[in-house]
């Protein structure tokens, strides 16, 4: 046996994880070797210690892909005691091709049996064979599934939810000071803003110098969750609307959600529906955002404030399910009606962001429009 171990970057929370881990599942196949559960990054800026049978299912993710890939929970020691040297460490090029990996990992495979493929973050082209696609839409949807701890807790507030109200929205709103200060953007809050965000930025010492202003027009700025809640209303949901908000820490705290809560009032949270029984996933980032995205993910409506991992995963596993409604900004047009909203009248404004969501998404993304 040849195995493969995959030792992915766990840069966003849980999300990247899950593309990183299907592309994982992806490369052995095409390798035909077996794939090792994959190692969960220990060191990233989230400074999270979960490992892969932390946050998912792992016999359940070994079992649902046995006829597609053999996957063992670690290399057997009798194979590690065999071989002359450790697993031979390498690192592919971003988006490669299958013939990639034939030509240039198998050879190195075949010669030291095992190999391990480090910061596996995108590794693999998004255009593949149908049959390759096929699994990995099998990995993401179906093998990939949560400890019944997480599962469990996801799913209490989901009923949480509901016995509020029928229907509700769950907000992804990615506002956390180190988000804000690799979007290299501006938000008024003054020297002690460019002084805070600047000194986080400083920790990415390759992020090149940007403008603000420029990043705005060009739609790479998160909304704000002043600007989520207004593009919410704008696109007609009334402020008796049930709203469940799934973040990490808010840079400007409570100051910042004032405005989103003033606008939708039935405004809940993790931490408010789960009470004492969120505190063994406290300490852990990957686990909290494994629980907000089955609250995001079962919502009748699934807004995000940027264009960023979770949303595209979110709204992709979404379609595949069943086509539930999802809003993700186009932020590129919304920042100059946000940055004139006070020189027009409501609405005008509403008219202008239903257009500009029309113009994004268009006729296919029905699933925008409130009921």
């Amino acid at each position: 046996d040849i195995f493969i171990n995959i030792y992915p970057f766990f840069w966003d929370l849980i999300n990247p994880a899950n593309t990183q881990i299907t592309d994982a599942v992806v490369v052995a196949r095409i390798l035909n070797a077996v794939l090792v559960v994959p190692e969960l990054d220990h060191h990233s800026f989230w400074k999270d210690d979960s490992d892969f049978a932390d946050i998912f299912d792992v016999d359940w993710f070994i079992s649902s892909l046995s006829k597609d890939v053999t996957i063992l929970k670690r290399i057997p020691d009798k194979v590690m005691r065999s071989m002359e040297k450790p697993p031979y460490t390498m690192r592919p090029p971003r988006k490669s091709m299958p013939d990639y990996y034939i030509d240039q990992v198998l050879p190195i495979l075949l010669r030291r049996r095992a190999v391990q493929l480090t910061k596996f973050d995108y590794r693999l082209a998004n255009r593949l064979d149908d049959d390759l696609q096929k699994l990995r839409c099998h990995v993401n949807f179906h093998a990939l599934r949560f400890t019944n701890s997480i599962q469990s807790l996801g799913q209490k507030l989901v009923q949480a939810m509901r016995k509020m109200s029928s229907r509700y929205i769950a907000i992804h709103l990615r506002f956390e000071p180190d988000m804000l200060a690799f979007s290299g953007c501006y938000y008024g809050g003054g020297e002690k803003e460019r002084t805070e965000l600047g000194e986080i930025r400083k920790r990415w010492a390759t992020l090149p110098d940007l403008r603000s202003e420029d990043e705005r027009s060009r739609g790479k700025c998160p909304l704000t969750p002043h600007e989520v809640g207004l593009m919410l209303r704008a696109l007609g949901f009334a402020n008796d609307t049930y709203v469940y908000v799934a973040s990490g820490e808010i840079y400007g705290g409570e100051k910042s959600l004032q405005p989103l809560r003033d606008l939708f009032p039935n405004f809940y949270t993790k931490e408010v529906l789960a009470g004492n029984d969120l505190e063994p996933f406290l300490p852990f980032s990957s686990r909290l955002a494994a629980i907000d995205y089955i609250v995001c993910d079962e919502s009748d409506v699934f807004v995000a404030n940027n264009n960023g991992n979770m949303a595209k995963i979110l709204a992709g596993r979404r379609r595949y399910m069943g086509h539930k409604r999802t809003i993700r900004p186009n932020a590129k047009k919304l920042s100059s009606i946000f940055k004139a909203r006070n020189s027009m009248d409501w609405e005008t404004f509403s008219r202008r962001v239903k257009a500009a969501e029309r113009a994004l998404w268009g006729a296919i993304r029905d699933e925008t429009r409130p009921r």
